[in-house]
């Protein structure tokens, strides 16, 4: 078994905000590879997020608000368990870089499941019939769909966008992380975004 260092773990801990222990454990996992520890703990965080999201309630948060040169205004609240989370730097932090990504990458909806069904429906009709048209059979069609939809979400959905300042991760590994490292259920509840001279 590889030797882990005092200073591997610090190293780990100092990029992902994990508990020293959680970061031992993963690069104990992963054989000392600090590229499949983050994987490790990356995956802990999703699973502890949707842990979370089926055992608790949200009934606290914070609206940010962000304004960028008077163009553009973003509204975003950002729920959590308790007033304690909502009033942590690290919630605020992640509330602001919110609204930001929405300023700046201008997402239609919050997640997948709040695509209306009939706008669904009909992305992955168009996907499937463009398959189709170019001679692909019908498994191959539905796995193109399938990659084309997930393209599709990374473009309107929020939590699926890559991040602004930081393209390796999603919105949704952001507060996977941060519900990870605090233990509270975080949701994006919604979002408004205007733009100056725009209406909808």
């Amino acid at each position: 078994m590889t030797q882990i260092s005092a200073k591997e773990i610090a190293e780990l801990r100092a990029k992902t905000g994990m508990p020293m222990m959680e970061c031992k454990k993963a690069l104990v996992e992963a054989d000392g590879d600090e590229g499949k520890a983050l994987e490790i703990l990356k995956k802990r965080g999703a699973d502890k997020a949707a842990q979370k999201s089926v055992e608790r309630t949200v009934k606290s948060g914070l609206v940010e608000t962000y304004s960028h040169d008077g163009k553009i205004g973003v509204l975003v609240e950002l729920g959590s368990e308790t007033d304690f989370v909502a009033r942590n730097e690290e919630f605020k932090k992640l509330a602001h870089d919110i609204a930001l990504q929405v300023a700046a990458m201008n997402p239609l909806f919050v997640a997948p499941e709040n695509i209306p069904a009939e706008i669904l429906e009909k992305e992955k009709a168009d996907y499937m019939a463009e398959a189709k048209e170019q001679g692909k059979p019908e498994k191959i069609a539905q796995k193109i769909a399938d990659g084309k939809l997930e393209k599709y979400y990374s473009e309107v959905c929020l939590t699926k966008q890559p991040f602004i300042k930081d393209q390796d991760k999603t919105i949704e590994d952001l507060i996977n992380e941060l519900v990870a490292k605090i233990g509270e259920k975080i949701v994006v509840s919604r979002f408004a975004r205007f733009e100056l001279g725009i209406f909808e």
